[in-house]
């Protein structure tokens, strides 16, 4: 989850620090044209002066959870106050703190083991990685739990990113590689003693059939060249394309890969070219739910409604390349899974992590 920038005051609406707020009940901040739909968008919580920088958000029993960095380098280098550890917090329904956890390091992905009712966190994203299991229903002093990775240095070279749970496995992008076609998303399984085993899903120069449909490509067999592996998701059945698979963000290089048979012996990829670099990607599954956002520029969280249409792909845009200063603002894009094409949605979030909660 990369690309931090600055604070930008957008289209005349300057996003105010808030007080946390309820899904439903708190005063919109602003409101940005989508499609045919209005949507609009309220603060849900807030850091604080020693709890900063937002990423990855996530949803389990009926909880939000966020991973705050605090200023922490991706390789886990102590922050300038000197901070070594990242917050897991975790909220309720009305963006109230209810619990909260420090992992040692710079916190990156979070998703949630639902079916062990668990979460799990990955730390440095550039090197030194490891990953952390919490287990909010465990007694005190027994929640959290921290893995090394059987291999150091991993196999790519850098470190690990997102992670999801998919068909009952743990997938984690292989993020920050130094060494050329190397994994690209690591198969992750846990054992006794604090080891977490990795085994290679697929690579950075795998073959990937053309997804865009307006291309003259499309369908054609083509070598991969990642060089940027970072968020992932299980795509749901309420997409439109791609639903039940795997997908990889490739932010940099302005793609991403979805996999067909992420776990099976020959898995397929489609690489859909994108428009815009983007981070994180929510789906929405249901027309009455909501789209929390995280905004690590001005360390808020951010609940958006207004009417939803199911299945629609929303991501986390993140621009800056050849053309664009680096320092240009996130924002909210509704993105074509057909085309690649990404269209602006809410320009006064500085979008990073994405969770669409039905």
């Amino acid at each position: 989850m990369r690309h931090q920038k600055r604070r930008w005051i957008i289209a005349g609406v300057a996003m105010a620090i808030g007080v946390p707020a309820t899904l439903a009940g708190a005063p919109a901040f602003a409101a940005a044209p989508a499609g045919n739909a209005t949507l609009s968008v309220r603060v849900f919580a807030t850091g604080t002066a020693t709890m900063t920088q937002p990423d990855d958000i996530t949803w389990l029993d009926g909880r939000v959870y966020v991973v705050w960095q605090n200023g922490i380098g991706p390789s886990g280098q102590p922050s300038p106050t000197g901070a070594t550890a990242s917050d897991v917090v975790g909220y309720n329904i009305a963006g109230h703190r209810v619990a909260t956890w420090k992992v040692t390091g710079h916190a990156d992905g979070a998703t949630a083991d639902r079916a062990s009712h668990r979460l799990i966190v990955t730390v440095n994203e550039d090197g030194n990685s490891s990953l952390f299991i919490i287990s909010p229903g465990a007694p005190i002093g027994h929640q959290v739990q921290h893995y090394k990775y059987s291999l150091n240095p991993l196999p790519h070279g850098g470190g690990t990113d997102a992670i999801s749970v998919y068909h009952g496995a743990i997938l984690i992008s292989a993020s920050a590689p130094t060494v050329a076609n190397g994994p690209a998303v690591y198969r992750v399984r846990l054992e006794a003693g604090g080891v977490a085993v990795v085994q290679p899903v697929f690579l950075d120069n795998s073959t990937a059939t053309v997804a865009n449909v307006n291309t003259a490509s499309h369908g054609q067999q083509v070598a991969l060249a990642l060089t940027d592996p970072d968020s992932n998701e299980v795509v749901p059945a309420s997409s439109s394309r791609f639903a039940g698979d795997f997908v990889l963000d490739s932010q940099g290089d302005e793609e991403q890969i979805y996999v067909d048979g992420a776990t099976s012996a020959t898995p397929h990829l489609a690489v859909l070219d994108l428009s815009q670099a983007v981070d994180d990607t929510a789906w929405v599954t249901d027309v009455a739910g909501t789209l929390l956002a995280t905004d690590g520029v001005d360390s808020e969280i951010f609940a958006v409604h207004g009417q939803f249409d199911r299945g629609t792909a929303y991501v986390a845009v993140t621009p800056g390349d050849a053309n664009t200063p680096v320092d240009s603002p996130n924002y909210l894009g509704q993105l074509n899974l057909r085309t690649g094409e990404i269209t602006p949605a809410v320009t006064t979030i500085q979008a990073k992590g994405l969770i669409f909660i039905p």
